[in-house]
């Protein structure tokens, strides 16, 4: 998978959008409106916002030098279980964060990025799933 064109779409959605957190956070409650209440106590969005942070962390290191990402990961993934999220709600974050940079990008996403995120986006689905093949 190319790292560098995963990097290069965070980078130009910086310059495009102030932050991606309420444009992500929509996204996933409209595919998943029961995770909504997951954040009642959160009205300035700062918990999203720090989760989607670490989210973005965590896939940088996994298409980089891979330090601590896929660890973070399977952790996050069990430990949302505790909140009702299972692992296969849990991993459809990745996909609603690359949509969301899709959109965000508009005609800048081009074939090249699409493939360098499918590639990605299978990759974190077998570390949520099946953590062995990470």
């Amino acid at each position: 998978m190319d790292g560098a064109l995963i990097e290069e779409t965070f980078e130009l959605a910086a310059e495009l959008c102030e932050d991606l957190t309420p444009l992500v956070y929509a996204r996933l409650f409209a595919r998943h409106p029961d995770m909504e209440a997951l954040f009642c106590m959160d009205p300035d969005q700062q918990v999203r916002g720090e989760m989607l942070s670490q989210v973005i962390r965590a896939m940088l290191d996994f298409v980089g030098n891979r330090q601590y990402g896929a660890n973070l990961i399977l952790s996050e993934s069990m430990n949302h279980e505790g909140y009702g999220v299972s692992p296969a709600v849990f991993g459809t974050f990745f996909g609603v964060v690359a949509e969301t940079l899709r959109d965000v990008l508009g005609q800048a996403w081009t074939p090249g990025i699409a493939g360098a995120w499918r590639e990605l986006l299978e990759a974190l689905e077998a570390c949520v799933v099946d953590p062995t093949r990470s």
